[in-house]
């Protein structure tokens, strides 16, 4: 299956690149700079493609970004702290930012004759994010089915969208992804805040997984008050 990975550095879509290279055919990886603050995870993405040997676009959505308001990824608003299942964290969300990024992504792999954009939307993002539910995957694929109907069949490819991230982890382990190369915080300072929202569900993924967390967090215990109260 030759499959295009949206890939935007982060724990869960570097590890579905790798997953997808040794397990179908990775033609490349796809990243979007929407004007966001951590946009520093676009670096990993690019070492992620350069490790695997593939092509790494970086698609510029930024002016695109500027109308997508009201998140704290892309607005002057503080990227909260705590758990994703928390309330609060709704103000991370950007607007159909999954649906502008997979429509592009099959439009490059309709031109490149792919058979599948794979994307690692996944059980934990359901709370918040409307765009990585089971309903919008497949309901997403079936429309763009009807889009390329004759010129192209290119499926969507969510391996990881009924499972945790510690599940993502313990995947990641198994195809020997350098986890220390991929980016997740929010906040996008010189290490990993350890307390956004990101930052809280990677380090609970480790924990549950049972995987060394190889990454340097400012604030490495915090996960567990934030998991706490999401448990309350």
């Amino acid at each position: 299956m030759k499959t295009i990975v949206i890939c935007s550095g982060g724990l869960d879509s570097v590890t579905l690149a790798y997953k997808v290279a040794r397990e179908h055919e990775l033609l490349g990886l796809v990243s979007f700079d929407y004007g966001q603050r951590h946009k520093k995870e676009l670096d990993y993405a690019a070492h992620a493609a350069k490790q695997l040997g593939v092509p790494h676009y970086i698609l510029n959505m930024s002016q695109i970004g500027t109308h997508l308001s009201g998140s704290a990824l892309t607005d002057d608003l503080d990227v909260p702290d705590g758990h994703y299942a928390e309330e609060n964290m709704k103000v991370t969300v950007v607007p159909n930012r999954n649906a502008i990024m997979l429509s592009i992504g099959f439009g490059i792999a309709a031109a490149q004759q792919a058979d599948a954009v794979a994307a690692a939307v996944h059980g934990g993002d359901h709370f918040i994010y409307p765009d990585c539910r089971p309903e919008f995957i497949k309901s997403f694929e079936a429309m763009q089915k009807l889009a390329l109907a004759g010129y192209a069949d290119v499926s969507l490819y969510t391996p990881f969208v009924e499972i945790s991230k510690g599940a993502i982890v313990t995947e990641g382990a198994k195809h020997n992804v350098p986890f220390e190369d991929t980016w997740s915080c929010y906040k996008g300072g010189e290490k990993h805040c350890g307390r956004c929202g990101t930052c809280v569900e990677r380090r609970e993924a480790f924990d549950l997984a049972g995987v060394d967390d190889p990454t340097d967090y400012a604030d490495p215990d915090y996960w567990k008050s934030a998991v706490e109260r999401a448990d309350t």
